[in-house]
Parts: C-alpha cells; structure tokens; sequence
C-alpha cells in the first residue's frame, strides 16, 4: 500500500508541473495575443490578463490528454532512469500492479475534470466573450459561413424563416437578419430587413428595419415602411437557437441531459449534444488510456536503448488514438455511427491496444 501511494503522488506530482508549465506556456501565448488584439482598445494590462486568465481553462481542458501522456513518459523514464523498477520487480510487484496507483489518479483526474473543470470552461467561455464585447464596445460576432445563419419558429399564425450573416454565441443577438414570415396558407406574406435583431423575452427586437408586404394586390417596395424598432414575437429559446450553430461544450455537462431532452420534445436534433455529453464521460477512460500507453513504450530499463524512439513512438500512438476519437466523434454527429460507439469505442481500443503490449513486453 506505501509504495502504491508513493506512485500516486510521484504522478500527481508530475502531471501538476506538467500542466504548470503549460499553463505558463499558454498564459504568456494568449496574453501577447490578447495585446495584439484590443490594441485600438482602452485596455490596461490587467484587463488582458482577466482575458487570458478566462481563456486559458479551455485550452488546458482541450489538451488534458496531451498533458496526461507527456506526465506519464516523463514519469516512467523517471523510475527506469532511478532504477526504481528493477527494485520494485525485484519486491515481488509486477509492472501492471505498479501502474494501479498511476491509473487511479488518472482516472482521479479524469472524474474531476468531467465534474469540475468542464463547467468551469463553460462559464469562463462566456465571461471571456462578455468582457471581450466591453472592451470592444460592440457586440463579437462570430461569421456562420457563406450562406449565414438559418432558423425556423413557428406559430398557429404560420411560420417564420430567420437568416442572419452572423451571431454571438448564445444566439441571442444576429446580425444582417432577414425575416420572411409565410401564412397559414403556405405563402409568403411579409419580409423584414434589419441590421440587427436581439432575442428577449418572448419576442426578436429588431433595429434598423425595412418591412415590405408580399401580396398580390400592391407592389412591396410601394408599400414598404422602415421603422427604428420593431418587435416580432417569438417561441425560440437560446438553447434552441444554440443547436443550430453553436458547439456544445459551451453548456454544462450537468446541464446536458435536461437540455438534450428539450430539444428533442422541441422538434431539433439533439446527435450531436449527445455525441458530445457521451465523449466527455469517456474522458476518464482516455485519460486512463493515454498513461497505458505511455507505460507501454517506458516502462522498461533504459539499459535496453532506444529510449528515444520508444518515447516517440508513444507520442505518435497517442496523437493517432487522439485523432481517431475526434473522428469517430465527427461520424458519430453526423450521424454515421451511434453516439455510445463513436464516444467508447476510441478509448477502450486504445486500452486494448496497450494492454496487449504490456503483457507482451512482460510475459513475451
């Protein structure tokens, strides 16, 4: 049991100074960025810092594997370099009971990234975009594509097509947005124009608009009549609005399944919200994943050679599993796989994969 707790905080203490250095690393990448970008604005230093300080948790988050692989490589040349192995073989222990205490506190890592970290980066997302849009003065927008943003609500007095050139990120506020309202009868019957358009309560609040009357008795640009503000009532939510452009790591894990469930009773399509809540409960098994296969190619005496090569080789193992999970999770959105295959399957294989080593390495 003392030797598998001196593990566990040997590891603990390399993945921190791991993750330490990164997050150095980011903060002064990020802040040089953040100077280059509000140049033009009235921005003190420690206002860019707030910034960089909100915007690193989701780089951290996103490269939690990265981090975790690079700690347990640095970790098992340290015990190979210290001879700790040979005596820890040479107690009795096998090297897949050394790897206990490691893959517990990777798992450790892993459930409180899940539980702790990934609200966290949601919320720290938001702020850095509010406080982002203060110093800016306007709104930040983020450009949807070629052929913009396109939505849809409806009512028992018809329904109502919405494209926008660009949103923020919860969808509240368009851009460039075009309405065309069709009656019960199918046709279209009105269109506005307007520069921009806010969603509050129950209702889209436009500025700048030009409305035209589409009929057959009148011309539309006779009858048109521009307005400074106009409101349009409205059954959409942000939520809703959110799944048609917005990537879901912007909501809580906690508040996934509640707001998963809303979009399907809404009539929307919940795949790819599902595919990620999914992927994120698998992130303790990646995590896990990545030490076995840092183990796999380190966990040996260095007296054998080839460290180098054996230190790359788990690198490109690890960015080969790490790029097939992002695949699987493209196919699994675009429906092309289930959503439990396309989050579990990557992991578990690379678990496999490793184990098969080890035991190969180990037994022969």
């Amino acid at each position: 049991m003392i030797l598998h707790r001196y593990f566990a905080r040997r590891f603990l203490t390399t993945f921190l100074g791991v993750a330490g250095v990164f997050f150095l690393i980011m903060l002064f990448i990020d802040l040089v960025d953040q100077v280059r970008r509000y140049a033009s604005a009235d921005a003190s230093l420690a206002d860019l810092l707030v910034l960089s300080l909100l915007n690193i948790p989701q780089g951290i988050y996103a490269i939690l594997p990265l981090i975790m692989i690079l700690a347990s490589i640095a970790l098992f040349l340290s015990l190979a370099r210290s001879s700790e192995l040979v005596v820890t073989r040479a107690a009795g222990r096998s090297a897949l009971r050394a790897l206990l205490a490691p893959l517990a506190v990777a798992l450790m890592i892993g459930v409180l990234a899940v539980a702790i970290l990934n609200p966290i980066v949601a919320g720290t997302s938001k702020e850095y975009e509010a406080r982002g849009d203060a110093l800016r003065g306007n709104a930040s927008v983020l450009s949807i594509g070629s052929s913009g943003l396109w939505l849809r609500q409806g009512s028992d007095e018809g329904q109502t097509v919405i494209r926008a050139q660009s949103a923020n990120l919860d969808g509240t506020r368009l851009t460039d947005v075009t309405f065309l309202t069709f009656g019960p009868a199918g046709g279209p019957n009105l269109r506005i124009s307007a520069a921009s358009a806010e969603l509050i309560t129950g209702a889209w609040l436009l500025r700048d608009t030009k409305s035209w009357v589409l009929d057959d008795e009148t011309t539309p640009e006779a009858s048109a009549t521009s307005r400074p503000e106009l409101n349009i009532p409205s059954t959409l939510t942000p939520d809703q609005i959110r799944d048609s452009f917005g990537t879901p790591s912007s909501i809580p894990i906690w508040e996934l399944p509640a707001f998963i469930e809303r979009l399907r009773t809404a009539g929307f399509s919940a795949q790819r919200h599902l595919v990620w809540f999914h992927t994120e409960l698998a992130m303790p098994v990646f995590l896990v994943a990545m030490v076995l296969i840092g183990a796999a190619f380190t966990l040996r005496h260095q007296r054998g050679g080839r460290t180098g090569l054996m230190v790359m080789l788990a690198i490109i193992l690890a960015f080969v599993v790490y790029f097939i999970r992002n695949f699987a999770q493209v196919l699994g959105e675009n429906g092309q796989l289930p959503a439990l295959l396309a989050a579990w399957a990557p992991p578990l294989a690379a678990i496999g994969l490793s184990l098969g080593i080890l035991l190969h390495n180990e037994d022969g």
